[in-house]
């Protein structure tokens, strides 16, 4: 195919920047000036009628994609009836989402929902359960995770020193260990090692608990699954399996962060699954409600036994939140879970042959539509290439297709799970069209 290199940003969308400038905090992050006027499935335009693939769904928050049917009309049909009540009161929606919630948690024992606006308060319940529950005083975070940015979280987050420079000292008493990158690995593996993932436990084990954090006083260890926005990292396969038995054995919360990696995106519920493995606490947010927010924290009922007034908020679990959740639901579970298995082989498998033809991909990884593409300076040496990443991000942008980076030079792939192939082999058209572009601009 044809790709047309677009003039952006467009004259409607560089005066919404200006005006923006002027009144919206500089905190947040922008990757390039996209100014969003609609969206339908896994299309968006600009106010400036250019039309662009989205493999970003809002940071793999449009599940379903922008403005699916299903979800719209649960929206419409909850806010004529009622949009908001308090968490002093009942509703029926979040009743039936938490039953629905209890029946896909990925632990055979009941669950317990509390429900948050974001992922990032579904983490601070976390925390705060795993404390309430075990009297205990610390934690085990990981290197590369990210959580949020309230001052909980962010004991926890470790993805980007900007995230935490100046807010320092967040929450006391968390302990991070590296996560088990088999890629670029912080500890290599010693010959009794099956892979880094024994590595990394073995220095919690041997060092962290023998000398840091006693494991007695450890109330939980909170990781992702599959590591976000420190590089959509996977783990090695024996890794959660061996964790879950030091959690045993110690006493110890084990908390899974499936803010990103959850409903669905990776072909399970929970990315956890594809080990096999049950964690103590779910944290969900992001996909869960087609862009609503909302957030849940998933427990076991063993552990959910806080007293009335222990923890609580206003607008979690909103009426329409709720709705648009069990709406969002129906349709990864209907479809488009499986959808994402078929769409994400399929995009892995190209970007392997695209991988061939252009040696500054040095690996392509992930589950599910949760994907993700390391740029390298060489092969040999693995070095980052964080600007080569940045400009292909760009340069995607400019040709009709959105992206997002992570990590120091990774560029993630996560679109609605409902995209469809057309979609995604324009969208692969575009990602190569947008690296021979950068390449030629590097190799000057």
């Amino acid at each position: 195919m044809t790709v047309r290199k677009l003039d952006v940003p467009g004259p409607r969308a560089r005066a919404i920047l200006a005006r923006d400038a002027a009144v919206i905090s500089p905190s947040y992050p922008r990757d390039y000036p996209f100014v969003m006027d609609r969206g339908r499935g896994s299309e968006v335009w600009d106010v400036d009628g250019n039309r662009y693939v989205d493999w970003a769904a809002g940071i793999a928050v449009c599940s379903t994609g922008h403005s699916h049917p299903d979800v719209v009309r649960a929206i419409v049909e909850q806010a004529e009836r009622f949009i908001h009540i308090s968490s002093d009161y009942y509703h029926e929606p979040w009743v039936r989402l938490a039953e629905k919630l209890d029946e896909i948690a990925p632990f055979r024992e009941d669950a317990r929902c509390f429900m948050t606006n974001s992922g990032t308060e579904a983490v601070e319940a976390a925390i705060k359960l795993a404390r309430w529950c075990t009297k205990r005083p610390l934690f085990i975070g990981f290197i590369g995770g990210f959580h949020g940015r309230t001052l909980g979280s962010l004991a926890f987050t470790a993805s980007k020193g900007t995230q935490r420079a100046g807010f320092s000292p967040a929450m006391p008493g968390v302990t991070h260990v590296p996560y088990p990158d088999p890629y670029r690995p912080l500890f290599q593996p010693r010959p009794h090692h099956r892979d880094v993932g024994d590595a990394v436990l073995d220095y919690l084990e041997e060092v962290v608990f023998a000398q840091v954090a006693p494991p007695q006083d450890v109330a939980a260890i909170l990781l992702e699954p599959i590591q976000g926005e420190g590089g959509y990292i996977v783990p090695p396969d024996g890794f959660f399996a061996r964790l879950r038995e030091i959690c045993d054995r110690h006493g110890i919360v084990l908390i899974a962060d499936e803010v990103q990696s959850g409903a669905g995106r990776t072909g399970k519920w929970w990315a956890i699954e594809h080990w096999g493995v049950e964690p103590d606490i779910v944290c969900t947010a992001k996909g869960i409600a087609s862009g609503v927010p909302l957030g849940a924290m998933i427990a076991r009922a063993s552990l959910a036994t806080w007293p009335p007034g222990s923890h609580g908020n206003t607008y979690g679990g909103n009426p329409i939140a709720c709705a648009a959740a069990l709406a969002t639901l129906r349709i990864v579970e209907g479809g488009a879970m499986n959808n994402a298995v078929v769409q994400g082989a399929h995009i892995r498998g190209a970007l392997g042959d695209v991988q061939s033809r252009h040696p500054c991909i040095g690996q392509v990884r992930g589950r599910g539509l949760m994907i993700g593409v390391e740029l390298v300076e060489d092969v040999e040496s693995r070095k980052p290439a964080s600007s080569l990443r940045d400009a292909l991000v760009r340069a995607a942008f400019e040709r009709g297709l959105l992206l997002l980076g992570c990590g120091r030079s990774v560029v993630r792939i996560v679109p609605p799970l409902t995209i469809d192939r057309p979609l995604v082999d324009e969208g692969l058209a575009i990602f190569e069209e947008a690296l021979v572009a950068v390449e030629k601009v590097t190799a000057r």
